[in-house]
């Protein structure tokens, strides 16, 4: 029985590997991704199980986001295959050491093409989730993945099922006023809410921290903060905690917030306090960040004291 489920668009991704512009690569490593099925992979790989609702293409990239997140043990028999229009792709070029460009070809994709339908189709996966995690790409990808992000709000409040969300803004998606048009009638609904400082911001229509707080309340309010570790608000308007990050050599970002989402359900799935929850996800993003990928350096239950070895340890 899936602990979490997440719906929403996994996506082929293409990456340079190594830095310098993309014309110049002499190859691209295949893969995939995807904000939702980031966060199952990651809590499936804590020992929990999870869930992914979604729509692939009929075609070679569709096959390996189902074949891989297989492989990492995630549901999918919720997940539709769509004759009718392509998987969605990701390219990442890595221009400079320290800066990473990403380009998104998903308009008409499968993913977009999301409907209520589909998440009724879903219903009984649904109904078995211990946590329903959505984020604000889905609702921007169109009308249809906007109303099947709803529907699946409407189901898991009938269910009692807590339902986290991660802003996740993509400017290339929609604006603030379009972001704030899908996602503010969601928010009574909220048990979690995960963004950066400005995606909260953005999400409040405010310039100030207190302010965005005060007009979020009503969620346990988590804020990755990137290299500055994270803060949480308690729903019960306890006072703020902060974590500060894991150090570690920082290889690439992409990804690494999906991962301390996926530490922070973790442990709240285990009855974790806020405290056990923090320390959690700031751990698993540092774990994100060491490895040149959306998702694959994110760790085992027995990897997670990796981070505490000198440089150069080997292990045998």
């Amino acid at each position: 029985m899936p602990g979490i489920v997440t719906l929403g668009e996994s996506m082929a991704v293409l990456c340079s590997p190594r830095p310098g512009p993309l014309r110049h690569a002499p190859h691209l490593d295949l893969s995939i991704g995807g904000a939702e099925s980031n966060v199952a992979i990651g809590v499936r790989r804590l020992g929990h199980p999870s869930a992914w609702i979604g729509r692939v293409g009929a075609d070679e990239f569709g096959a390996l986001v189902l074949e891989r997140l297989r492989a990492e043990q995630i549901d999918v028999r919720a997940a539709l295959v769509d004759p009718d229009a392509p998987t969605g792709l990701l390219i990442k070029e890595q221009r400079t050491p320290d800066v990473t460009r990403v380009q998104y070809y998903r308009t008409g994709s499968a993913g977009s093409r999301l409907c209520p339908a589909d998440v009724d189709a879903a219903a009984d996966v649904i109904a078995d989730a211990d946590v329903l995690h959505l984020t604000g790409i889905t609702p921007l990808l169109s009308r249809s993945a906007a109303e099947a992000v709803t529907h699946a709000v409407k189901l898991a409040v009938a269910a009692d099922i807590p339902i986290s969300l991660d802003v996740n803004h993509r400017a290339a998606l929609g604006g603030a006023a379009e972001l704030r048009e899908r996602l503010t009638p969601l928010l009574p609904h909220l048990s979690h809410l995960f963004g950066s400082e400005e995606e909260l911001l953005l999400l409040a229509d405010t310039t100030d921290e207190p302010s965005a707080v005060s007009r979020l309340s009503g969620p346990e309010l988590v804020i990755k903060r990137g290299a500055r570790g994270a803060s949480v608000h308690p729903a019960d308007g306890r006072p703020a905690l902060h974590c500060p990050a894991v150090p570690v050599r920082a290889l690439d970002p992409v990804g690494a917030g999906d991962a301390f989402v996926a530490g922070y359900l973790t442990a709240l799935l285990e009855g974790g306090p806020i405290e056990t929850r923090l320390h959690l996800a700031c751990l698993t993003g540092a774990f994100a960040v060491t490895v040149p990928n959306d998702w694959s350096g994110q760790p085992t239950r027995a990897e997670l004291t990796l981070l505490d070895a000198e440089a150069g340890t080997t292990l045998r």
